[in-house]
């Protein structure tokens, strides 16, 4: 027996391809796309150019795996321009499958998966290539994370597929995902990869959590099936403005301790959450889980404050909101124990007594 049993076979017959899109590129890029199916000649398979378009971005993007296969040497410029072209051109073939194949009259099932089945192997590879681009692999923990986020969030809009019969793109969605990977490799291209990580530190980093704050802040708001945002203006702008300061503050205690700064952040699945929310039909009515992250997110910045001060008070020896008074010898001893800093005081004071 194969892979699909009589019945399956004979209800992919019957299947209709259902798609909608309110993607903010794709209106853009189709004259694109239209002016170059229409160079393809009548007697050219849409398969075959869903294959070569696959192809091309695979070779691309492994000569950047070629030339750092643990992701954390800088590739040639050179490579880096080829992956993004490649990319580009992938992303053009796929785009003009499916008019070739209505063009041509040759539309079926097989098109289709055919078509998904290729994006699905597309999905791995443009991850591993933009992680070498940027040399990811230095942090191999966030390099996993955003590889297996990305083929996740390809498996999660199949589901929705699976479940609504209807395959969804998003205001921001592949042609827009395709384009900041383009991006990437191209200020790759102009800097070279070391660009990402200077002296120890990514120079760009900072940007990642700036992108997890601004971006769904303004898909929220204009997806909201209720109006989220016009109906809860200062709870909305509370909630992101509290993230906001944690992940400031994070960037100021990265630039005082001269260390990285972190892509991830606790406070980002607030956002999360509420993005997750609408894109799953909104199961949590979105006010009740707008309070939720409000709450969660004013919890976590006080947390995450109040850890750092007396972390820094601790290892520094001075309190927070008091004055330690001085002794005689002109040395700082605290009456009461806060903070772990009295004993190092105290020791500190009677060694300076007993040299004098």
């Amino acid at each position: 027996m194969g892979q699909l049993s009589h019945v399956q076979l004979r209800r992919l017959e019957e299947h209709k391809y259902s798609c909608a899109s309110s993607s903010l590129m794709d209106p853009m890029m189709q004259k694109w796309w239209c002016y170059l199916v229409e160079q393809c000649s009548m007697t050219l398979a849409p398969n075959l150019i869903t294959i070569a378009g696959l192809l091309i971005n695979v070779i691309t993007s492994l000569l950047l795996v070629y030339y750092s296969p643990d992701a954390k040497q800088e590739v040639p410029r050179w490579a880096c321009f080829l992956c993004a072209l490649g990319l580009f051109i992938y992303q053009s073939l796929d785009a003009i499958d499916g008019k070739q194949a209505r063009r041509t009259g040759t539309s079926s099932p097989l098109g289709e998966l055919f078509d998904h089945g290729c994006d699905s192997l597309s999905t791995v590879f443009v991850s591993l290539g933009v992680c070498c681009s940027v040399c990811l692999g230095t942090h191999p923990y966030w390099m996993f994370f955003q590889c297996m986020m990305a083929v996740s969030l390809f498996y999660c809009a199949h589901w929705q597929t699976y479940v609504s019969g209807t395959l969804r793109f998003g205001f921001v969605d592949v042609t827009e995902a395709q384009f900041g990977v383009i991006i990437i490799h191209l200020i790759s291209v102009i800097f070279g990869s070391g660009v990402w990580s200077l002296k120890g530190t990514s120079v760009l980093s900072p940007v990642v959590p700036l992108f997890f704050i601004v971006a769904p802040s303004i898909l929220i708001a204009w997806k909201s099936p209720i109006g989220l945002y016009l109906k809860n203006p200062t709870i909305y702008l509370l909630t992101f403005g509290c993230v906001s300061a944690r992940v400031t503050n994070r960037l100021v205690v990265a630039h005082m301790t001269k260390s990285e700064m972190a892509y991830s952040d606790a406070s980002l699945l607030g956002p999360g959450a509420l993005f997750l929310n609408q894109y799953f039909n909104c199961p949590i009515p979105e006010t009740i889980l707008l309070y939720i992250v409000c709450v969660y997110v004013i919890y976590d910045l006080v947390k995450y404050c109040r850890e750092v001060c007396l972390e820094i008070c601790d290892h520094l020896n001075i309190m927070l909101f008091t004055i330690v008074p001085k002794n005689q010898s002109g040395v700082k001893t605290p009456t009461v124990e806060k903070n772990g800093s009295s004993s190092k005081y105290s020791t500190r004071s009677k060694s300076k007594v007993k040299n004098n």
